[in-house]
């Protein structure tokens, strides 16, 4: 003992000590109170699980389920698990469309219980993405063009389809600034945007490029205003036929509370990065930092709360140099969790010179990630017909 300490102050600070220990001993003791006694943890909660994630059966998909619990019997769905030591397993037969799996220790009666969603019609297919439109709108009016595709970036994309039957989905602007916004475009196209809506379509992105997150804070209500004034110029100019649910907004970022107003409009898929950014998940429409980790590793996950899938973008051209695009594809095509579904994107500005970060070889990236899709058997699809792209 320091002579210089007083005993006093002494027992204080080892009564203060003690009780420090005995609160963190009662919270652990909490945490480890409503950690549940037995868990499933394959597969996740939400998961989308098509014809790589288990064996088919006649009716059915037959899948693998694992999770903890403490010793005893384990039953999943009412048939016996095998164990080992603390692991359980067992195998369920999916037959319908969603499927409500339960663990449950009998002589506990606890249990854990998860939903999943069978993409029992599934094939390989990717869909093609392009967000931050608004330039080649305000280009189409200004010039008058005869047709929309006297428009080079609409004549590439042309190009693209009717080389590998691609199918493009443009995420678009309400403005491009003070020279443009959509109640400028003519609908004087319209037949020929109804021609072609059969690869060709239009969706709402946002407002305008800046700020950047804009409805990342913002009140459902605006997001929702927004997407209905941009939605009744795309059916007022190009048609009912060419109109699709948006799939991606702008930044990927959404107040937790706009996801079933969405819904009722008919959004039915979300796309983001679900990346990890200085230490923090983003572009993930602000889902829990669980679900974004297991969705940076697979293709979809169901949000039944709201009833909206969200799809991982699998590469982003405009980032991806030429000779990389087969090696990031490549990555996503070997992996049973990923290959499945290839969510194709990039962004608009990159295609035109005047741009500050034009990149002149921005339609040779979208040919070879087109291409290598192509050459392996995935077809192009809108994920807003059936379930991401294939019947339901």
């Amino acid at each position: 003992m320091n002579p210089a300490v007083p005993r006093r102050r002494f027992l204080q600070v080892t009564l203060a000590g003690s009780v420090g220990s005995l609160m963190a001993t009662s919270e652990a003791t909490r945490a480890d109170a409503d950690r549940p006694a037995v868990r499933i943890e394959e597969p996740f909660h939400g998961a989308v699980l098509n014809r790589r994630h288990g064996e088919a059966v006649e009716g059915g998909l037959k899948i693998r389920v694992e999770g903890r619990a403490p010793a005893g019997n384990v039953l999943v769905n009412g048939v016996a698990a095998t164990r080992q030591g603390d692991r359980f397993r067992a195998e369920v037969i999916l037959r319908e469309r969603d499927t409500t799996i339960v663990a449950r220790c009998p002589a506990s009666g606890q249990q854990h219980e998860i939903r999943v969603r069978w993409d029992r019609h599934s094939f390989p297919r990717y869909r093609f993405s392009i967000d931050d439109n608004s330039f080649f709108l305000r280009d189409i009016a200004q010039k008058k063009y005869p047709s929309l595709f006297d428009c080079f970036y609409l004549n590439g994309l042309r190009e693209l389809h009717r080389k590998y039957g691609a199918k493009f989905v443009l995420n678009i602007y309400w403005t491009t600034g003070d020279d443009f916004s959509l109640p400028q475009f003519p609908d004087r196209y319209k037949s020929q945007w109804r021609e072609n809506a059969g690869w060709l379509r239009l969706a709402f992105h946002a407002w305008a490029d800046k700020p950047d997150r804009p409805y990342q804070d913002a009140p459902p209500e605006k997001l929702l205003a927004d997407l209905d004034r941009v939605a009744a110029e795309i059916r007022r100019f190009a048609g009912e036929e060419v109109y699709t649910p948006p799939t991606v907004i702008h930044w990927g970022m959404v107040r937790p509370e706009a996801l079933k107003p969405l819904a009722t409009r008919g959004i039915r898929v979300l796309s983001g990065y679900f990346e990890k950014w200085s230490g923090r998940w983003d572009i993930n429409y602000r889902l829990s930092d669980e679900i974004s980790a297991w969705l940076s590793r697979h293709d979809a996950w169901v949000d039944y709360a709201s009833g909206i899938t969200f799809s991982k973008i699998d590469i982003v051209c405009n980032n991806v140099p030429v000779e990389k695009i087969p090696a990031v594809l490549g990555a996503a095509g070997s992996d049973p969790n990923q290959a499945e579904i290839m969510d194709l994107f990039t962004h608009e500005q990159y295609f035109w010179p005047f741009y500050v970060r034009y990149i002149p070889d921005h339609f040779q990236r979208l040919d070879t990630a087109i291409r290598w899709v192509t050459e392996r058997g995935y077809k192009p699809v809108f994920f807003h017909e059936g379930f991401l792209g294939a019947p339901e």
